[in-house]
């Protein structure tokens, strides 16, 4: 099956107000950078994200902040993100901060059909309020609802037109297991090549998670704080 499609405004195609999307990457690596692009383009509003942040001011989920096409963020971190953190603050963005690795492990069993799982993170905090606690080994737990979403959106390196993907480096992040929590997920990638071309032990994420996937038209690939060693 050919799941390629032609652009970034093909593949957001049926993304609509009030839905709920998650989006790869870690802080701006690995992150979707033509889809995000699209989705301002089109003027989704009302957007539930699910994402370990949301970029910077200027660019990644920074620019739907900035059109305030986002209602509600899911995520992990506010840190690189002035606009998100004014947002949050005086109460016109919703978020429900989670800890990293449960964000991560509830986006995981919301793509291997686990409903619910219970992890110490986040007892005695915020995070626990109104959640089940069970004791196991005379530790604490709380109950975790599994992520899912209407759509999910990657980043990827390389892809075939059948939707096998390949992550470079780390940019792996939170790609592969949104990859599988979508009802429908959208894969960009820097490179679509032959099938047969990706070597079968380094495939990340299975064509079978993957709905439609292009080839990006440009990556600006930034780096949130980028520092060097002074010459000596």
């Amino acid at each position: 099956m050919n799941k390629i499609v032609a652009s970034a405004a093909e593949a957001i195609n049926g993304i609509k107000d009030d839905m709920t999307i998650m989006l790869g990457g870690f802080g701006l690596c690995g992150i979707p950078e033509n889809c995000i692009q699209a989705l301002v383009q089109a003027e989704i509003k009302n957007l539930t994200c699910i994402s370990n942040n949301a970029g910077v001011d200027d660019f990644g989920l920074g620019l739907l902040l900035q059109k305030r096409q986002i209602k509600k963020m899911i995520s992990s971190y506010v840190g690189e993100n002035d606009e998100f953190e004014r947002q949050m603050l005086s109460g016109e963005l919703e978020v429900d901060l989670i800890p990293q690795g449960s964000l991560a492990s509830r986006c995981q069993a919301g793509g291997a059909g686990v409903p619910a799982f219970y992890t110490p993170a986040g007892y005695g905090t915020e995070v626990a309020e109104g959640k089940e606690v069970r004791y196991f080994d005379g530790k604490p737990h709380i109950l975790e609802s599994a992520l899912t979403a209407d759509f999910a959106i990657i980043k990827g390196w390389k892809g075939d037109r059948f939707g096998n993907i390949m992550y470079k480096g780390t940019a792996r992040n939170f790609n592969p297991v949104m990859a599988m929590a979508g009802k429908i997920t959208i894969a960009e990638v820097e490179e679509i090549v032959e099938p047969g071309e990706l070597d079968p032990n380094f495939v990340h994420t299975p064509g079978i998670f993957i709905q439609r996937i292009f080839q990006g038209s440009s990556f600006e690939k930034r780096i949130e704080q980028r520092t060097v060693t002074p010459k000596s």
